[in-house]
């Protein structure tokens, strides 16, 4: 059975312009359902606060498999929900989060993401922005979790720039950052042989996990893909 929510309506509510193209804030509205935030990037959708199942997923996997993460790496803000159940777990004492798009990051500061704030005051988040690449070229400090959610995975990119994030070269670096018994979680909208192949090779073994989400009425799948550093 399903509940009528009544007739929609979408309003946008922020918009910024940058050197990668358009991000769109919108809420969409109906007259018995709470109001749901909706991310678009250059048209397409990424994201909204109605269903974050494969968001919270991709770190709740990851923290399973790890018995301190104690510092944990992420690569992309996106609506905040990976880095609010990240700092869910009491063993986390740092959590670091690597977004590119300065709009989104002070969206989720000065309350335009509602929920934003209250997630950014914990004194053990911090915020950097840059390209995740950049990013873990130069970080000089280990983890025991990295999770990457910068795109809609190989197969559907935003920006064809992030190729590079599912590729051998890059996971080789993510490799390195781990500490041993550390984890790589990569969330893909679609399947991604290819990029499990490439986890195979540079971790030695990789595994596919996928998840049953409603997206915007429709059932669809997303996929988690983890690896674990061995030394």
């Amino acid at each position: 059975m399903s509940i009528d929510s009544g007739p929609r309506s979408t309003v946008e509510i922020a918009r910024a312009e940058t050197e990668r193209g358009e991000l769109v804030l919108r809420r969409r509205r109906s007259d018995n359902a709470p109001d749901v935030l909706e991310l678009r990037v250059n048209g397409v959708f990424v994201m909204d606060t109605l269903e974050t199942t494969s968001e919270i997923e991709l770190a709740a996997q990851a923290l399973d498999l790890v018995d301190a993460p104690a510092a944990v790496l992420i690569g992309g803000l996106g609506l905040g929900f990976t880095l609010q159940r990240v700092l869910a777990d009491p063993r986390v004492e740092r959590a670091v989060v690597v977004e590119i798009e300065q709009p989104l990051i002070d969206w989720m500061r000065d309350g335009t993401v509602p929920h934003g704030p209250a997630i950014l005051a914990d004194e053990r988040a911090s915020v950097v922005n840059a390209d995740i690449a950049m990013a873990i070229a130069e970080a000089r400090s280990s983890y025991d979790l990295v999770l990457l959610d910068v795109d809609n995975g190989p197969g559907y990119l935003v920006h064809q720039g992030n190729q590079q994030v599912y590729q051998a070269e890059f996971l080789g670096r993510c490799r390195d950052l781990l500490s041993p018994g550390g984890v790589l979680v990569v969330w893909s909208a679609n399947p991604a042989p290819e990029l499990l192949a490439a986890m195979e090779d540079v971790f030695g073994a990789a595994e596919e996990q996928a998840h049953d989400v409603l997206l915007q009425d429709r059932p669809e799948q997303y996929f988690l893909y983890l690896a674990r550093r061995g030394d």
